[in-house]
């Protein structure tokens, strides 16, 4: 019995990895930014409670994430992120994205925003943790990312601005905070993030006349000097843990509570934009696996449930894929 046991155990784990390996390569194969505040410190996912555990453990990450926009971009992003603790109690995280985007307009790629926080426990009981995160959001470039592609009129120049949806990244500096309470069972989170300054966007439809079809062309909103609004988020989610596998479901919505605004196309007009507000819904799975306890693997699934009606910082996801390799020390 112990020897089937044990070959049943590894046949799993052998289906683990080949499974893993497939999605990995299908997130490559078919090749947020997200504004990523919902992944920042207290608010990120997959947080396991552990009484035994010392808070004061470090870990380094790597990570593949697909993302499928509402229109035909789509987002590869790999992050590396690192979690110190410089305090008792008190832990950094830095995260750093590079951002492959391909799409009907063209292809861009670059550094994404860079992500800093500092994560607190506030208090830890026999069954749950209660934590706080404050960072911010650093933009690597003003999402002013040009095309590389002539459609149907041959001496088209290809030096005009992409719309958002291809920028890697936002353009603005952003200030994040959250709460969480984690227990054995469940993680209950809320965030908060503030654009502080606008992006230099120009993205003109006049500058794509050679594109073959008007309509889905302006489908794209422009977001000429844009300021996002404010986003609140919160997170449920239900964990199953065992040994070495763990399985997760969740929801994450994230409304937009203020509207966004951009200039003019001259610039001498301020903008505030109809219904970019309201809640964006997304429903997520995930699991893992531990080959140890400093090491192991993560899988997330994400899919849209309702979206804002209009998103000139092009953040809209339909469905995500990301798969994690972490090492903790």
């Amino acid at each position: 019995m112990y020897i089937g046991f044990r070959y049943n155990f590894y046949k799993m784990k052998y289906y683990f990895l080949l499974l893993t390996f497939l999605l990995f390569r299908l997130s490559f194969g078919q090749g947020c930014s997200d504004a990523g505040f919902c992944t920042m410190g207290a608010m990120k996912p997959d947080q396991n409670y552990n009484t035994k555990a010392k808070y004061k453990l470090n870990s380094l990450s790597i990570s593949q994430y697909r993302g499928k926009t509402t229109l035909s971009p789509i987002n590869y992003t790999t992050t590396i992120e690192a979690n110190i603790s410089i305090l008792d109690k008190t832990q950094v995280q830095v995260k750093l994205p590079y951002t492959y985007i391909k799409g009907n307009l063209g292809t861009s790629s670059g550094l994404g925003d860079i992500s800093i926080s500092a994560t607190r426990l506030l208090h830890q009981a026999d069954n749950y943790k209660l934590s706080f995160t404050l960072g911010a959001k650093i933009p690597t470039n003003n999402s002013t990312q040009k095309g590389d592609k002539v459609f149907t009129i041959p001496d088209t120049t290809v030096s005009r601005t992409l719309p958002m949806y291809y920028q890697t990244s936002l353009g603005s500096f952003d200030v994040v905070t959250g709460i969480s309470l984690v227990s054995k069972k469940w993680l209950f989170a809320a965030g908060y993030q503030q654009a502080l300054t606008r992006n230099k966007n120009d993205f003109k439809w006049g500058e794509w006349r050679d594109y073959p079809s008007k309509a889905y062309l302006e489908k794209h909103p422009r977001a000429t000097h844009l300021l996002r609004g404010i986003d609140v988020m919160l997170r449920a989610e239900r964990n199953w843990r065992f040994s070495r596998w763990n399985f997760s479901i969740g929801a994450l919505p994230i409304w937009r509570i203020t509207k966004d605004s951009r200039r003019s196309v001259n610039l001498e007009k301020e903008i505030k934009v109809d219904k970019t507000t309201g809640m964006a819904l997304s429903i997520l799975a995930g699991a893992g696996y531990q080959f140890n306890v400093n090491h192991g693997l993560k899988f997330i699934y994400g899919k849209k449930i309702t979206d804002r009606e209009v998103n000139p910082d092009g953040l809209t996801r339909h469905a995500v894929l990301s798969i994690t390799y972490y090492a903790n020390f």
